[in-house]
């Protein structure tokens, strides 16, 4: 059963997690899930003392992150604050017209109209387009030093637009020495865009590079 946690950027909802956890290595058992990677992504940075058992697993989901997506891993989910479009009208079921055409109210189906109807059916399904595939993934983005200004960062990221790019949920998080690094969902098309592509043609080239050093993908899934 799917359990729902909301608010973990408060004490409220880190107690809430906090308790569910406790007694537990994971959210979802003794193994090391996707949900691990949507909760982690959902809690801002490693919470205090008050929180002792979200802190543990928080350093375990840490540990695991690093170990298992150690660069660049070829493949949890966060819809992004975009608006939801005006439901377009209902247009008329041409299929249903077509297929209007194929009775035959004043006699019995010959072979001929059977054939052409089977061609026709033929013809629809061979001009259906495939569904393409959707994937999650979470990108570690680093700044150049500790004086880069990290809002800017994140406004620059989030400007690179393109059909198939959906940005969602994202936090700072430390790294050393005075410096966070950005760690962002996205939700992308895979026919439309290649996460390779966004980074070295998008991410790490003018004006973008002006605050971005480098981009890692931490963690890639199907949807």
């Amino acid at each position: 059963m799917a359990v729902t946690f909301s608010n973990l950027h408060t004490d409220t909802g880190l107690k809430s997690l906090n308790d569910f956890i406790s007694g537990k290595t994971y959210v979802s058992g003794d193994q090391f899930t996707k949900d691990d990677i949507k909760v982690y992504a959902a809690v801002l940075e490693k919470p205090g003392d008050a929180f002792p058992s979200v802190g543990k697993w928080y350093e375990v989901v840490s540990s695991n992150l690093a170990a298992s997506f150690p660069g660049n891993a070829q493949g949890v989910r966060f819809s992004g604050k975009a608006s939801a479009p005006e439901a377009a009208p209902a247009k008329p079921d041409a299929s249903a017209a077509e297929d209007d055409d194929d009775l035959d109210l004043f006699g019995d189906e010959t072979e001929e109209d059977k054939k052409v109807a089977e061609e026709r059916e033929a013809a629809k399904k061979s001009t259906k387009k495939k569904e393409s595939g959707k994937s999650s993934v979470l990108l570690d983005v680093k700044p150049w030093d500790d004086e880069t200004d990290m809002k800017k960062l994140e406004e620059a990221v989030r400007s690179v637009e393109m059909p198939g790019l959906l940005w969602g949920a994202s936090k700072l998080v430390p790294v050393g020495y005075g410096i966070k690094k950005l760690q962002i969902m996205l939700t992308i098309v895979d026919d439309l865009v290649s996460v390779d592509s966004l980074i070295e043609e998008q991410l790490k080239v003018e004006p973008i590079n002006e605050y971005v050093q480098s981009c890692d993908i931490v963690a890639f899934n199907k949807i």
